[in-house]
């Protein structure tokens, strides 16, 4: 039962990176991301968790140094990105290929990995720039969500002593961090009485004191 629950878990703060690179696509693209692509979108992420759990694999999403990739290359079109995934299924029938690969020097994967994640880490600033932090707990949000994401990369041993359940969710920083963030948002925005009472104070000026 703790195995089901951390999955579970575990595709929330999948469905939770899927939204985040969408609406990112969408800011590269300079094209609105309608409740409708995010649906299908998400739903096409879950049938795609289900096909990888009837063939005996790990739920995938979104990687994110795609969107860094789609950044530094200026590649827009979706039919580019489909013709390219075709080829690389091609070439990953190739056993030569991995031998060439494998024999890249690691300095240069490793720069070019970590210009394609700096690039992903710029895009996601630049999206948080139109949150207001002045006012409200978005700012809160984002540095407890933070300090939780840090807190088993800092400490990866605190965990320990709980569940095996536990551990597998908290033990992240990514799922740890995504869950934070959820949590809170939902606390700050949809469940206490102050986000209760924010529709009705919008129908006019508030009273001065």
């Amino acid at each position: 039962m703790a195995g089901v629950a951390a999955m579970c878990v575990v595709m929330l703060v999948i469905f939770t990176e899927s939204t985040a690179s969408m609406l990112a696509v969408a800011e590269m693209t300079d094209r609105p991301l309608t409740s409708g692509d995010l649906a299908r979108g998400l739903a096409a992420d879950g049938l795609s968790g289900v096909l990888a759990g009837g063939m005996n694999s790990f739920p995938d999403t979104l990687f994110a140094e795609n969107l860094g990739l789609v950044e530094m290359s200026r590649v827009r079109s979706r039919w580019i990105t489909a013709a390219a995934g075709a080829v690389l299924v091609v070439l990953g029938c190739l056993p030569r290929l991995g031998a060439v690969v494998a024999a890249l020097p690691d300095p240069v994967v490793g720069a070019a990995a970590l210009v394609m994640f700096a690039m992903v880490a710029a895009v996601g600033l630049r999206i948080l720039q139109r949150v207001d932090f002045r006012d409200g707990p978005d700012l809160l949000i984002v540095a407890v969500s933070l300090a939780a994401g840090m807190v088993p990369v800092t400490a990866p041993h605190i965990y320990d002593g709980l569940p095996a359940g536990v551990r597998i969710v908290f033990g992240s920083a990514i799922t740890c961090t995504a869950l934070t963030a959820f949590v809170l948002n939902l606390l700050f925005h949809h469940v206490s009485p102050a986000a209760r009472r924010a529709p009705s104070s919008e129908s006019g000026p508030a009273p001065q004191r």
